[in-house]
């Protein structure tokens, strides 16, 4: 079995494991990054879904690096595709003209600048990318990890690394079971947290939040790109959950806000008394706008499919057997291209009619022969027990009740904005959508009750089943996972613990003062952001 050690080990390679490999790399110290997939950048590229972002994005609200990734997408596309002039001089190009941010692109971009932004540590032997592996193993010595073995799944060898320091920046939190760290997954009750919107009696381990197994697809009127018919679709075509107002596989969902019906079709705009969804589907998450581009460039846009229609929640990933995690992966993915199926053939069209066998699904696009991402996308994982945990009493409009901003944390390592979005759950819940203050990320969140030399990196801290629905985003993944590779490095470097640096009140403010004057980190909301209601 081979060995290696590293000063660093980071297990995940989606954003927050990205970021924190920057951070960790910055600051000197010498970093492994695994990642079970053959891609880098997680939600943004193996997981294909466009990046979730605030108003305020561009000028504030995110790290340093994160706002040069967002610049380095943007030059990508200057530089190698042949914008229209008027899109070429745009600062703020948004390459796919999605509604969902102002930076929807394509996944292989995002994995060509996160890629740019890590070459020049890798060419000096700083850094070293395990890709196509997966941990199986974590080795405890008391209170610290030892090692972890992972298993590289292209030849079945394993391989033992120990390091001083290891980050679990994995979608589902993995090294916290393999080294029985102490977690929570699923739905607290309100008796645990006090919050509002938990559960009104017993905690639900079970309740989780859907997965998605998205994809993208162009339009090509007059052509036949039909698959062929999925295994399930009898099943899908006929289902409707007790919460839904129509046939799973329809134009029909609901209002996140008010749970009320909404008619939305693939080109129709549905009118809403807020003005909250006047947007085509097809518009949502495009990531490729043929606009851009002289005539005849491109014969279509792109768009992103991530709907509620291909929302999976017959079954948790987390909690269950390794066969049942594997059976819910399935029906997720069966879900999806039913979802694709009924577009192609049964869907009521815009211009009458039914069914756009136009519809051509890009594997090319996510990087993949079976023509959905690479992987499902993940919105809960398990959450670590730590020193802090987040609530909605911290950061919720009605739980605050008039206190009209989020909690002030002392220990911030970041800030993020997003409303608490929780999908329809494993336990046959429809949506939660609560208000919610913009909010920082304690550092407590990120250190562990026990043990001291393991720290989560992305959607993985010290969150709730209800504020998880706000952490989990892009922006504040990366800045989660920048804060954690930055705190292992700055341990290293002065030979301390992280809960001596959260707790020691001159170390703390050492910290700070290099996460924003070195690493360009914001602390904390303009007065003009802070108590807006998001």
């Amino acid at each position: 079995m081979q060995e290696k050690t590293t000063e660093i080990l980071i297990v995940g390679g989606g954003l927050g494991g990205v970021a924190a490999a920057l951070a960790a790399l910055r600051m000197g110290r010498q970093v492994i990054l695994t990642e079970p997939t053959d891609w880098i950048g997680g939600q943004l590229t193996s997981q294909a879904v466009p990046p979730d972002e605030h108003p305020w994005i561009e000028s504030t609200g995110c790290t340093a690096s994160y706002r040069h990734f967002a610049q380095t997408v943007r030059s990508y596309y200057r530089q190698y595709y042949p914008l229209t002039e008027a899109a070429r001089q745009n600062d703020l190009l948004n390459p796919g003209l999605g509604l969902v941010s102002r930076l929807c692109h394509e996944p292989r971009v995002a994995l060509a600048a996160m890629q740019a932004m890590l070459a020049p540590y890798q060419t000096s032997h700083q850094l070293e990318i395990l890709l196509e592996h997966r941990p199986t193993k974590v080795e405890m010595d008391g209170d610290d990890v030892r090692a972890v073995t992972v298993i590289n799944q292209k030849t079945g060898e394993e391989m033992v690394i120990q390091a001083p320091y290891v980050l679990d920046a994995s979608e589902l939190g993995d090294l916290l079971e393999l080294g029985q760290v102490e977690y929570i997954i699923g739905a607290e009750s309100q008796a645990q947290t006090g919050e509002p919107h938990a559960l009104a009696g017993d905690p639900d381990p079970l309740d989780q939040q859907a997965v998605s197994w998205c994809f993208a697809m162009d339009y090509l009127p007059g052509e036949d790109h039909t698959i062929d018919k999925p295994e399930d679709y009898d099943f899908w075509r006929t289902y409707q959950p007790d919460f839904w107002p129509d046939k799973f596989l329809s134009w029909y969902d609901v209002y996140p806000h008010t749970l009320k019906s909404r008619y939305k079709g693939l080109f129709d705009t549905e009118a809403s008394p807020d003005g909250r969804d006047n947007f085509t589907r097809w518009e949502f998450r495009r990531i490729l706008y043929k606009g851009h581009y002289p005539q005849g460039t491109f014969p279509s846009d792109i768009t992103l499919v991530n709907w509620p229609q291909i929302d999976y929640f017959v079954g948790p990933l987390l909690g269950v057997s390794e066969e049942e995690k594997a059976q819910h992966l399935r029906g997720a993915m069966q879900l999806s291209l039913s979802m694709l199926y009924w577009m192609q053939t049964d869907a009521p069209r815009h211009d009458g009619g039914y069914g756009y066998p136009g519809l051509r699904l890009r594997g090319d696009v996510t990087g993949t022969e079976h023509g959905l991402a690479k992987e499902a996308y993940i919105r809960e994982a398990r959450r670590i027990q730590s020193e802090l945990t987040i609530t909605e009493n911290h950061i919720g409009v009605e739980a605050r009740q008039g206190q009209h901003c989020a909690e002030p944390f002392a220990d911030s390592v970041g800030v993020g904005s997003y409303r608490i979005d929780l999908h329809m759950s494993t336990a046959q819940r429809n949506y939660i959508d609560i208000s919610n203050y913009p909010f920082q990320v304690p550092l407590g969140a990120l250190i562990p009750v026990r043990v001291n030399n393991l720290l989560p990196a992305c959607k993985n801290i010290g969150t709730t089943h209800i504020t998880n629905g706000c952490y989990r985003l892009h922006p504040v993944e990366w800045n989660i996972g920048e804060a954690a590779g930055a705190l292992a490095a700055y341990c290293l470097n002065h030979d301390k613990k992280p809960r001596q640096v959260r707790n020691d009140t001159t170390l703390l403010a050492d910290f700070q003062h290099i996460l924003t004057d070195k690493l360009g980190f914001v602390l904390e909301w303009p007065a003009y952001a802070r108590g807006i209601q998001r």
